[in-house]
């Protein structure tokens, strides 16, 4: 059997396992974008720890180093370049204001322009997360070459992993404000999008802020299940 299989992938197989069925789950049926915000926290709290995780085993091979490091870009892209943009796509569908003309005629002029509209925001956000990570794989590779395999210290644009709590808390936005959060929504998507592609540098947390967002992610987790039940929005 090809691949890697110890407890140094295992985190990134969730993360995309998550993904995977945050994906399913929001497209499915009428479009269940708010579950699907549960299942990109999972993929946060998973690309959280997974480096640390693999670097604890040290006796790694560099062709685990190499394995380790394409997988968790694949499933970075799946749960944070795909995935958030497919709720993006479930909100279309479940959204009271977005397209009210088109509720009684799906045909119309309206309607297909900002459908197409919307669809290309979503599919152009995932193309910026695939540019990044690839861009940030090749510049990786180069930087441990001449490193000779030290820590990195420092990041160029956003981290596509920023997504797991940027969404969340637009999602939370829905029980504070007396609009449709759809557009906010995208306009998240837009703004996250062009920060992924963007140069500046941006300081790699160490554990202290690793720690900060997980708690950060656990509220935005714990409203989002406590507004929900008491709101019923």
């Amino acid at each position: 059997m090809i691949g890697f299989f110890d407890y140094t992938v295992v985190l990134t197989y969730l993360s995309l396992l998550s993904a995977t069925t945050g994906i399913i789950v929001s497209l499915s049926g009428g479009g269940h974008p708010y579950l699907g915000m549960f299942f990109l926290l999972f993929c946060g709290l998973c690309d959280a720890f997974d480096g640390k995780v693999a670097r604890t085993k040290k006796n790694r091979s560099d062709m685990e180093k190499n394995f380790g490091i394409q997988i968790d870009s694949l499933s970075d892209l799946v749960a944070f370049g795909v995935l958030p943009a497919c709720i993006g796509a479930a909100m279309i569908r479940v959204s009271p204001t977005l397209l009210p003309i088109c509720s009684k005629n799906f045909g119309c002029w309206y309607c297909i322009l900002i459908r197409f509209i919307a669809y290309a925001v979503l599919v152009l956000y995932a193309l910026a997360a695939l540019i990044r990570l690839a861009y940030f794989n090749v510049t990786e590779e180069e930087r441990q070459k001449k490193e000779h395999g030290k820590v990195r210290k420092s990041y160029t644009g956003l981290p596509v992993t920023s997504s797991s709590l940027i969404f969340p808390a637009v999602m939370l936005l829905q029980y504070f404000l007396p609009i449709d959060i759809t557009f906010v929504y995208f306009a998240a998507i837009i703004v996250t999008g062009i920060l992924f592609l963007s140069k500046f540098e941006i300081k790699k947390p160490e554990l202290k802020g690793i720690l900060l967002m997980v708690l950060i992610g656990t509220i935005e987790f714990i409203l989002l299940i406590v507004l929900k039940i008491f709101l019923h929005k």
